[in-house]
C-alpha cells in the first residue's frame, strides 16, 4: 500500500471517500453516543455521561449500527451535509477536525496504528458512562471531561 493510500484523509477530501474509507474515520471514542444540552443561543453543548442504550459499553460501539437511525430516530448519522456546520460534535472528532481542515490528533488509530491508542490516550467514553436505561435525570448527568 502507497503512503497517499495509508494517509487517504490528507490527500482526499471528505467527499471523494469511499465508504470504507468514511467508516475508518471514528475513532471508536462514543463521544457522540452520548446525551447532551445545547444551549439555544450560544450553540454552547453540554455532554452528559449517560449513553445511548445501544452503546456497547465494554467496546465503545453501537451493538446494532445498521439499524441505529431506526431504533433512535435522532440518532445522527455523519453526513457531509452536517458536516457543514459541525459545532456540536466533540472537538476531538476526526469527522468534525476534518471538516474545519484540522489535522487528526497522535492518538487516532489511522495515526497511532493502534484500535486502543484512542482508549490509553483517555479519549474514549468506556468505562465513565452509564446506559440511559439507568439513569434518571439528565441534569444530574453534565460532565466536563469532554470538549
Amino acid at each position: 500500500m502507497s503512503s497517499a493510500e495509508l494517509s487517504f484523509w490528507t490527500q482526499k477530501p471528505l467527499s471523494a471517500m469511499t465508504a470504507q474509507e468514511w467508516e475508518s474515520l471514528c475513532d471508536g471514542c462514543a463521544k457522540c453516543c452520548l446525551h447532551r444540552f445545547e444551549d439555544e443561543e450560544t450553540r454552547e453543548i453540554q455532554f452528559t455521561n449517560v449513553c445511548c442504550r445501544y452503546l456497547d459499553q465494554s467496546d465503545c460501539r453501537c451493538s446494532d449500527y445498521p439499524n441505529r437511525s431506526t431504533n433512535v430516530p435522532d440518532c445522527v448519522t455523519i453526513t457531509l451535509d452536517v458536516l457543514q456546520d459541525p459545532y456540536w460534535l466533540p472537538e476531538t472528532c476526526a469527522y468534525r477536525l476534518l471538516a474545519e481542515g484540522k489535522p487528526l490528533p497522535s492518538w487516532h488509530p489511522l495515526i497511532s496504528g493502534e484500535e486502543d491508542s484512542v482508549i490509553f490516550s483517555g479519549h474514549s467514553v468506556g468505562g465513565r458512562v452509564i446506559s440511559e436505561l439507568q439513569a434518571d435525570d439528565l441534569e444530574h448527568h453534565i460532565i466536563d471531561w469532554i470538549r
